[in-house]
């Protein structure tokens, strides 16, 4: 439904049952999926691809091209998945040359003020609240939670099933699973309470606790503790998960705090 006080591109392709309040902009080149609202005063500029049954509250601005000087025009996009909930006065800025795409999942929570910067991705069911800020290049894997006013360095990576305490300010990759608090930030245990409303076992979480206390505990460098971790630990997707994320990380992961702040 088009509003008479909103602006919407002759070009833009808009579902039928997308509902647009006043004043409203919406730039060329954007496609919004079915039954999505657009609340009062959101901007969709060029480049944007928004899903099904999305709610975007007023402010929000979409697609603005990115922070980022090296950017030259290149035509690239602002990807939202189905089910989103962006509050108000969010910005997710669109790709640049090195993935030409910034990505949000499908049933994230992007709640007000929080700013995705260029060429991000974040996966699905995540949720991220008010005024954390993502630099550039930053990839956030499914389920993790970032606690208000947490800022994150670029081409950071956060695990899967995180949880990130508010104001926690990351510069190290966040191993999936765990939960990270103090300054500077540190592992402060798994996130057990997290993984048992996700429905893990007493089992995964205990297995998981496990390879964390060899990791984090024992007094091993990373790559000892993964040598233990690979021969000690039986089989699993979350021990699969966690050797390769450490193994893959490009940054480095945080660092271990005190054994006090473990479950």
């Amino acid at each position: 439904m088009n509003q008479p006080f909103a602006f919407i591109d002759p070009s833009a392709k808009l579902a039928d049952s997308v509902v647009v309040e006043p004043f409203v902009s919406i730039s060329k080149n954007v496609i919004i999926g079915e039954g999505t609202w657009i609340g009062p005063n959101v901007t969709i500029m060029e480049g944007a691809r928004i899903g099904k049954n999305c709610k975007i509250f007023p402010g929000s601005v979409i697609s603005a091209i990115p922070q980022d000087l090296k950017y030259k025009g290149e035509n690239s996009t602002v990807e939202i998945g189905n089910n989103v909930i962006i509050r108000e006065f969010v910005t997710v800025n669109r790709g640049t040359a090195h993935l030409m795409k910034t990505t949000v999942g499908d049933n994230t929570m992007l709640m007000a003020y929080v700013h995705v910067a260029h060429d991000c991705t974040i996966g699905n069911n995540c949720i991220l609240a008010n005024n954390v800020n993502l630099a550039g290049h930053i990839e956030i894997q499914e389920h993790a939670i970032l606690g208000g006013a947490c800022n994150i360095q670029q081409f950071t990576k956060i695990g899967k099933y995180a949880f990130l305490s508010g104001g926690s300010l990351v510069n190290k990759d966040i191993p999936p699973y765990v939960r990270a608090a103090r300054h500077p930030t540190a592992y402060a245990g798994i996130n057990s309470i997290g993984l048992r409303r996700k429905g893990f076992s007493n089992e995964q979480i205990s297995a998981i606790h496990n390879i964390y206390r060899i990791l984090y505990l024992k007094g091993l460098n990373t790559s000892n503790a993964l040598k233990v971790i690979e021969r000690e630990i039986p089989s699993s997707p979350e021990k699969d998960d966690i050797v390769a994320f450490i193994r893959e990380s490009v940054r480095g992961i945080m660092k271990g705090f005190n054994s006090k702040y473990e479950d």
